[in-house]
């Protein structure tokens, strides 16, 4: 896989506070990805990106929000998210939350 379809697929980590509970706890990292991503297209980006063995992938369908604006009701898009497990021993140090 070409870098550029790497990049495509993996947006942006995702850092939020439940997301570095689980870098510490369990070896986890959560990345925001293309919809059309398969979990065996996430796994290959992580593992050629960021040159780690990647365990297990989870995939969730964020629903977009109902939301207004100056009262224009509108809604926020859907995004994908990806949970990645990494073996034990390895880290993503791009990713890490302090």
């Amino acid at each position: 896989m070409k870098t550029e379809r790497m990049y495509q697929i993996i947006r942006r980590p995702h850092v939020s506070e439940k997301t570095a509970m689980l870098q510490a706890d369990s070896n986890q990292y959560v990345f925001e990805v293309r919809s059309d991503a398969s979990k065996g297209d996430i796994k290959r980006a992580v593992e050629g990106l960021f040159e780690v063995d990647v365990e297990q992938v989870r995939v969730v369908n964020v629903k977009g929000k109902q939301k207004s604006f100056r009262l224009v009701p509108g809604r926020q898009k859907g995004w994908k998210k990806a949970y990645v497990r990494v073996r034990g021993g390895q880290t993503i140090e791009e990713v890490q939350a302090d």
